[in-house]
């Protein structure tokens, strides 16, 4: 996989639980998208991802029937296309025809529109039903465009980005350059242990 933020953010995590890396040491990675790098913060961990700048690109044929809403800005990044909507209530309430958006030529799509909540600053979902994955809850490497992508059109760098999935998920967004910085949380919710035996000799 070129960029992933859950699995990432996860590595670090069981890297520092089992004590292969001191809690002060930086994880490093070398991916698909080059080195990535992840750090422990007071309240979170801190991921160092590449910025996957978006840019503009013609509605496709079928993009609003298929949302089941009506674009303000389409855009394509590396990877996705990047849909900005009037509001935040939209993207909260949207419910997309998976079926169509499967048709359509992206591996997936992030639906994103600026927030009324003080608390917040923007909010998204990201559908890739093309990869099998209808709605993801939190999805790291989309935020790798829409931090940079709201980050020119507010005129900031830090942003609280809430992911609107049913259950939601936040992180904290930090543009620095050609580099996005993206802040979450992990917690081991349980342990497995994995043997190696040799195979039985076959029977006669």
């Amino acid at each position: 996989m070129a960029l992933c933020g859950h699995a990432t953010l996860a590595s670090a995590h069981i890297l520092w639980e089992i004590s292969i890396l001191y809690l002060t040491d930086t994880a490093r990675f070398n991916t698909l998208s080059g080195r990535l790098t992840a750090r422990r913060l007071p309240d979170r961990i801190e991921l160092d991802f590449p910025a996957t700048p978006p840019v503009p690109v013609a509605e496709p044929d079928g993009l609003r029937n298929a949302l089941g809403a009506e674009p303000v800005y389409v855009g394509k990044s590396r990877f996705d296309l990047i849909v900005e909507v009037e509001t935040a209530e939209i993207v909260k309430e949207l419910v997309p025809d998976i079926v169509a958006l499967k048709k359509l030529d992206s591996r997936g799509f992030m639906v994103t529109g600026k927030s009324n909540d003080p608390d917040t600053d923007f909010v998204s979902r990201f559908f890739a039903p093309a990869v099998g994955v209808d709605e993801d809850p939190v999805t790291g490497s989309a935020h790798c465009c829409l931090g940079l992508y709201w980050s020119k059109k507010l005129g900031k760098t830090e942003f609280s980005a809430w992911q609107a999935y049913a259950r939601g998920g936040r992180m904290s967004v930090r543009v620095e350059g050609d580099r996005v910085f993206l802040g979450g949380r992990a917690i081991t919710v349980f342990a497995a242990e994995l043997s190696e035996f040799a195979a039985p000799e076959a029977v006669h």
